[in-house]
């Protein structure tokens, strides 16, 4: 961990490795007048929308809205189960087990045909009060149990003694877009007419605690939370069935679950603070966490040290190397199938549009663990067996 002095402000980074746009955000968040005590850089960072992905912030009496993402509640989950993977036959992978998965869930922007039944849905909930997800109940009904696009994944793995995991990468599918978006707009709005000192160049416009802006937001960010979390809880359902009708006795651990797009309130340094984590696990003492490799390396089950300089924080992946743009325009094709078809992993990467999530779009996975070995250590290290890609 290096200790960098920027506007006078300590900002603490994982890694020496940090992209020139990533680094000017950082200096923008540097200049918040309510930033608390220290900015925490973790190791797969890299640039977002007006804050760094991999970035915790504290704050003090204020949420900001892009700190938090637009997939809010977006996280993992993974779950053991008593199989090998050696005694899977392979047509049983491809053709029963994967082809499975692929027709109980839907991939990228297709949803389900019929609405899921309201079982699914976050309970406890005051829907009647919230602006956004009251109007997409509707909606939402039929994006539970959905994987979404981009970086989420499906991935059956096998850990050291060849034993079979299912992990999950997911979040709050549009739900969460259109209430970050829809907060952020506000905030903006607001910052204007309070003639606020944060310049809106920066895009991170905030909401002050106590004000009725502040709590929507709040509770809305709640319920989007709770909706990815019953969205990857369906569809390790929905995997597990498809599992049980091709594996015969297959039994499953209790799921792992963690998120790694929120707000929280914690204490840290003896003040009650709002820590905002944009693509950061939580890594307090204890906590068992996940932190997934690119496609095609390797993944981790880590647990938290709890150490205090990254507010109990640890990275939540891998993190980007290339944008999106430049994976596809420079990555190889056939370099990047190969690699996998080596290691026998059952992929589905036939274009070069599919390089945006290509191994070599992302930084090495075993370079972020060795540098976070303060923040947390390994439980488990898992190997991808087959991959689904949104």
């Amino acid at each position: 961990m290096e200790v960098k002095m920027i506007n006078n402000c300590p900002v603490k980074i994982w890694t020496d490795n940090v992209e020139e746009s990533a680094m000017r955000q950082i200096e923008n968040l540097t200049t918040l007048p309510f930033l608390f005590h220290h900015l925490a850089i973790m190791p797969d960072v890299h640039a977002g929308m007006g804050m760094p992905i991999g970035g915790v912030l504290a704050c003090k009496d204020v949420v900001i809205p892009n700190a938090v993402g637009v997939d809010i509640g977006c996280g993992m989950c993974a779950v053991k189960t008593n199989w090998k993977v050696s005694e899977i036959p392979i047509e049983v992978l491809r053709k029963g087990i994967m082809k499975g998965i692929r027709e109980r869930i839907p991939l990228g922007m297709d949803h389900h045909n019929e609405p899921q039944d309201e079982k699914y849905l976050p309970e406890g909930h005051d829907i009647d009060k919230l602006e956004v997800a009251n109007r997409r109940q509707h909606s939402i009904r039929h994006e539970v149990g959905t994987l979404g696009g981009g970086n989420h994944f499906i991935e059956l793995q096998k850990d050291e003694e060849g034993t079979l995991w299912i992990m999950i990468h997911s979040g709050s599918r549009n739900l969460g877009k259109q209430v970050g978006d829809y907060y952020n707009k506000i905030a903006a709005t607001l910052n204007a007419q309070w003639y606020s000192n944060v310049s809106p160049d920066i895009h991170l416009p905030f909401l002050a605690r106590g004000s009725r802006e502040f709590e929507m937001y709040w509770k809305e960010m709640r319920y989007c939370i709770d909706f990815a979390l019953c969205n990857r809880k369906l569809m390790m359902e929905r995997i597990e069935e498809v599992l049980a009708d091709s594996l015969k006795g297959i039994e499953f651990e209790p799921m792992i679950n963690i998120a790694h797009n929120y707000a929280a309130f914690e204490h840290h340094f003896g003040q009650d603070v709002i820590v905002h984590r944009k693509g950061a696990t939580l890594a307090r003492e204890g906590v068992i966490g996940i932190i997934p490799g690119s496609q095609g390396t390797a993944s981790y089950i880590v647990e938290g040290l709890g150490n205090p300089d990254s507010f109990c924080s640890c990275s939540h992946g891998a993190g980007r190397v290339l944008s999106r743009k430049m994976a596809i325009k420079t990555l190889d094709l056939q370099q990047e199938v190969a690699q996998l078809e080596a290691k026998g992993i059952v992929h589905a990467i036939r274009s070069q549009e599919d390089m945006q999530e290509a191994s070599g779009a992302y930084k090495d996975i075993e370079e972020v663990i060795a540098n976070e070995r303060d923040l947390v250590k390994v439980k488990t290290r898992l190997l991808p067996v087959a991959v689904i890609k949104g």
